[in-house]
């Protein structure tokens, strides 16, 4: 138990002191257009988004700042960094499938579970399927980022970015918040 806590901890100071250079943002940001690309027609298709400018300085500020912290950091250290074998430790093919999968499973579970536990307002958003989906593509998105880069940064980066279009720009904060 103590190893695989030492792991953990190793992890985490490795994810948060580890720079990315210019190839990892330009990884990062090809993975926000692939991503952007399948989220907005689908989307948009679905109904599940639809224009809705938030021009509440304090929304606005409260949400930059707040999706920052969480979901961005804390998500990608509990779904990426904690779950998801770094690069130096020179997993195998087949073990980062299985770990793969495995993050991208329990982060795309939690979403629900925290709509019917610790979050109700976001129940019915949260159980959506068209939302589900996007979560799952976010998540390989930021499991491919993390994987390449070694950094948690492009993840957070991307998953802040997404998070926050959607609730200041596409409906997000009023399926959220009313």
């Amino acid at each position: 138990m103590t190893n695989y806590l030492a792991l953990l901890a190793r992890r985490v100071s490795i994810a948060f002191s580890t720079i990315p250079d210019f190839t990892d943002w330009l990884v990062a940001a090809r993975l926000v257009v692939v991503y952007t690309a399948i989220a907005l027609p689908l989307g948009f298709w679905s109904g599940f988004l639809k224009i809705d400018v938030q021009t509440s300085w304090r929304t606005i500020v409260g949400v930059l700042i707040g999706c920052l912290l969480t979901p961005g950091i804390t998500e990608e250290i509990c779904f990426r960094v904690l779950i998801l074998p770094h690069p130096e430790e020179n997993a195998s093919g087949l073990m980062l499938w299985f770990w793969g999968g495995a993050s991208l499973a329990l982060f795309v579970v939690y979403h629900p579970l925290n709509g019917l536990t610790f979050y109700p307002l976001g129940r019915s958003t949260f159980l959506n399927p068209v939302f589900l989906l996007l979560a799952a593509v976010l998540g390989a998105a930021c499991s491919i980022a993390y994987l390449e880069s070694g950094s948690m940064w492009p993840p957070v980066a991307i998953h802040w970015l997404a998070v926050t279009v959607w609730l200041l720009l596409l409906g997000g904060y009023r399926r959220l918040y009313g």
